[in-house]
């Protein structure tokens, strides 16, 4: 065996040892490399009780470079593979998470935020490259009908702009994201929370296989593992780390989706949020992001995210206006003239200039102005305002021909 495959077996058992994410065995391998970490955890050396009563109780079920060369090979007989930092097709952004620290908290999940030791991929593409233009949506489980239309036409804008949408495959927002992307024909990839060969939810099975087929499926854990609730809070980080920017479509008031935009502002990344009615229980999460947090953006939709994601002066959000008028064009004057209009009847131009406190050749210059505009016409004893276009109504052509 060469050394390379040692390392790489050395990183896949230190995973199945100790969850991804903890920084223990993070920096032990920064420090002396996987093989030199594995054989001290091994031999009851790791420097921390919590992680040697983990490693202990692993053993207790397996030998771990057994572990790692069955799960190797399961993969491989899937069409699955695995990357690791030394390869090129390691996506850099991930690096970031070694300055991620979340104050005011001491759960484990939240304290062991380090960056992954290894990455199961499913699909055909570059990971590297596939994240390189990359937006994670994410939002509730349990979305209403508004969060499943707004994710599915940000999915949908962002991959028809060659954006790939990142999200985990969970029902609800997340699912209609993917969805949305793989409808423009667009790259998606679905951060799972388990083994790359039993994607979970199984009732979205036809939707990762899409997903594999034009994008990826990505995974931090052994073939095999299972999807175990605190797994998809440590996969939140890799969302928010190897995505350019994160959208938060609807949340409740406890929900992951919520702390994948938290992971996102600690790291210094855009951080967005959909609004949603104030009398949702689907939006209370995102709305309290909104008021807790200056740094994260209300967004409406895809020109927004770009605004955000985007190159800096080029992707600018159009500015919002209502439907132009033929008033628009007017100055001041002119505008106060229409305004004081009887609404009915005709009045004469002085009674109109006084009306108006506007000079009489002022007042007959704006006239001809507005007649040309179509928005007053000329009358027996002065002026009126023009009626309103009259409203053609077109005749399908078999009536008329009897």
């Amino acid at each position: 065996m060469s050394t390379g495959e040692e390392r790489l077996l050395a990183r896949l058992a230190l995973t199945w040892l100790a969850e991804p994410g903890t920084w223990t065995v993070y920096r032990l391998v920064d420090s002396i490399g996987p093989i030199a970490t594995l054989d001290l955890l091994l031999d009851g050396g790791a420097p921390e009780d919590r992680l040697r009563a983990t490693v202990a109780a692993r053993r207790a079920s397996g030998d771990a470079r057994g572990v790692a060369a069955d799960a190797l090979a399961r993969a491989e007989r899937l069409g699955a593979r695995v990357i690791c930092p030394e390869d090129a097709e390691w996506p850099v952004r991930l690096a970031d998470l070694r300055r991620l620290r979340l104050s005011n908290t001491s759960r484990r999940v939240d304290l062991e935020t380090a960056p992954p030791l290894c990455l199961w991929l499913r699909g055909a593409r570059r990971l590297d490259e596939s994240l390189e233009r990359s937006v994670a949506v994410v939002g509730a489980r349990a979305a209403t009908a508004y969060g499943l239309h707004v994710a599915t036409e940000l999915g949908y804008g962002l991959a028809d702009r060659g954006w790939t949408v990142v999200s985990g495959g969970a029902f609800g927002v997340d699912a209609a994201a993917h969805r949305g992307a793989l409808n423009a024909g667009g790259v998606t990839v679905s951060v799972l929370a388990c083994g790359i060969d039993r994607p979970y939810p199984m009732g979205n099975a036809a939707l990762f296989d899409r997903i594999a087929e034009s994008g990826l499926l990505l995974g931090e854990w052994l073939p095999g593992a299972e999807p175990l609730r605190p797994r998809f809070l440590i996969r939140n980080r890799v969302i928010a780390a190897g995505t350019l920017g994160t959208v938060l479509v609807e949340a409740s008031a406890r929900s992951g989706a919520t702390q994948t935009t938290r992971r996102a502002l600690a790291l210094s990344r855009p951080a967005m949020v959909v609004p949603g009615p104030v009398t949702s229980a689907m939006s209370v999460g995102a709305h309290e992001i909104l008021r807790e947090e200056p740094r994260a953006r209300l967004v409406t939709g895809v020109a927004h995210v770009l605004e955000e994601v985007g190159r800096i002066g080029a992707d600018l959000a159009p500015p919002v206006r209502g439907p132009s008028r033929p008033t628009d064009q007017l100055d001041d004057e002119a505008t106060l003239l229409v305004e004081t209009f009887p609404r009915r009847g005709v009045i004469g131009l002085e009674a109109l200039a006084a009306r108006a406190g506007v000079d009489i050749r002022a007042a007959m210059r704006k006239l001809s102005l507005l007649e040309e505009l179509h928005l007053v016409v000329r009358r027996d004893g002065g002026y009126a305002l023009a009626p309103p276009p009259a409203i053609v109504r077109r005749t399908d052509a078999r009536t008329e021909d009897g």
